[in-house]
């Protein structure tokens, strides 16, 4: 006699758009499958692998040293070399705009697959910002090595990183989930995000220090989620001044972008296998 087997079905959500994260945790197997897939995909055939990880922000603090440290003599904050400042203020900015740009990408990078069958489709983009991840875990460790060669130690205050990183990280999946659903109406998306990931590297404190904004514009300036998270990241890092109220710009902006950006994709999915 044979034994009965349980047997899980997905089916097409209701018409009105609502966040099921319930069926998302039932399809949690789904998600880590498809972040492997899309980390193996990542560095397949690749010539030096995750050392991109390292290399890209090493290289771009280097050049960021040599045009605004050397030439330009833009200080960093209280005496941090600006090597320092700037390799950790770029493993953070290619962390949270590889995120964005990935999770952008997702859906219409998984065309076939969309079409072919239903899943809940939310869990491509939740999925594609694993490489990112992974990227940034590879990439501190180089910044925890700079920070003790240039003879700084780490502070106690380092353990709450994972909460910066989660903040980061759910503002790029909020962006990805808007950008994500848009460009499979609009194919044109793709083509904007690096220029908001060139446009947004200049407007935030990455490669020169938050104080250097005119301090008429400061308030304006932080309206940019990542200053707080910046300005946070390396108070936890360095040991530069607590960001304070600054900090509750980025909490609203990654709950609301997150909270919309799941609603209007919600909305959008019912039609992609449609018009993908």
């Amino acid at each position: 006699m044979e034994s009965a087997q349980s047997v899980r079905v997905s089916e097409p959500p209701a018409r009105l758009p609502r966040i099921s994260l319930g069926e998302l945790w039932q399809q949690r197997d789904l998600v880590y499958l498809l972040a492997r897939r899309d980390i193996a995909v990542r560095y397949k055939q690749a010539a030096i692998g995750t050392f991109w990880a390292i290399l890209q922000p090493v290289f771009l603090a280097v050049v960021f040293s040599l045009f605004f440290g050397a030439l330009q003599k833009v200080e960093a904050p209280e005496g941090i070399p600006y090597p320092l400042f700037a390799v950790s203020g770029m493993v953070m900015w290619l962390f949270f705009a590889n995120a964005m740009q990935t999770c952008s990408e997702s859906t219409t990078a998984s065309a076939q697959l969309i079409s072919k069958v239903y899943f809940p489709r939310m869990a491509i983009p939740i999925a594609a910002i694993a490489p990112a991840a992974l990227d940034f875990a590879i990439g501190f460790v180089v910044v925890v090595v700079v920070t003790l060669a240039y003879g700084f130690s780490l502070q106690i205050q380092l353990l709450l990183l994972p909460v910066v990183a989660a903040l980061a990280l759910a503002t790029a999946l909020g962006i990805g989930l808007w950008l994500s659903a848009l460009n499979v109406k609009y194919r044109d998306v793709h083509l904007l995000v690096p220029f908001v990931i060139l446009v947004g590297l200049f407007m935030s404190p990455i490669i020169y220090p938050f104080d250097l904004v005119p301090e008429h514009l400061q308030p304006l300036y932080a309206l940019n989620p990542m200053v707080g998270v910046l300005e946070a990241y390396r108070w936890m890092l360095l040991g530069t001044d607590w960001p304070g109220t600054l900090m509750l710009i980025p909490i609203a902006a990654s709950l609301i972008l997150t909270v919309t950006g799941a609603v209007y994709f919600r909305k959008a999915e019912q039609v992609f296998a449609d018009v993908i």
